[in-house]
């Protein structure tokens, strides 16, 4: 057989056979997205809410009520009055929700994604369609947290083993205790 024909047979058959694999990898993907519970809201009222921060939450990311996924998160801009962001979402119909309700930014799990999860409330009056939530929590930083936590460790070990640090020293006998007002002299 001609080498020239059997190279462009080999080139031919890698070629279909990368266009085979690349149409296997588009139908994994169609069906990743398709199954992947990120579906939008179809149709829904807006709601918003302002929140001091919304670290981690994207357009896109649920909004949840008990657990069961009620909304989407349509966008977030800035309040230039207050400079809080102020996140719109679309709730699904049906789902009315009372006028005292509050949300927060959670999280999934430690290394998870965000969302809002709404906590009802017990007014009888239900928010109206472009109404604000005004009860609101901010997402919290883990890194606050754990810093915090180790600041205040450290500070119980330290007043466990009673070695403060070098400008905390004991009060001279006869001397008012840290913190208690000084003895005022009297004429």
């Amino acid at each position: 057989m001609d080498p020239g024909k059997l190279m462009a047979r080999r080139n031919l058959a890698e070629v279909l056979t990368g266009l085979l694999v690349l149409v296997v990898a588009v139908g994994f993907l169609a069906y990743a997205i398709a199954h992947s519970g990120r579906t939008g809201v179809s149709s829904g009222y807006p709601l918003y809410a302002k929140f001091n921060n919304i670290a981690g939450l994207n357009t896109g990311s649920d909004v949840r009520l008990a657990g069961v996924k009620i909304g989407a998160v349509d966008g977030a801009v800035i309040d230039p009055k207050t400079y809080l962001a102020q996140v719109k979402m679309t709730i699904r119909n049906g789902v009315e929700l009372p006028k005292d309700s509050s949300i927060e930014v959670a999280s999934e799990s430690l290394l998870g994604g965000v969302y809002l999860a709404v906590q009802p409330g017990a007014d009888e009056a239900m928010l109206k369609p472009g109404g604000t939530i005004t009860i609101t929590q901010g997402s919290i930083s883990l890194q606050d947290l754990l810093g915090k936590f180790i600041f205040s460790a450290t500070n119980m070990v330290s007043a466990m083993t009673g070695s403060g640090s070098a400008g905390s020293k004991a009060p001279a006998e006869g001397a008012p205790p840290a913190g208690a007002p000084a003895a005022v002299a009297r004429p």
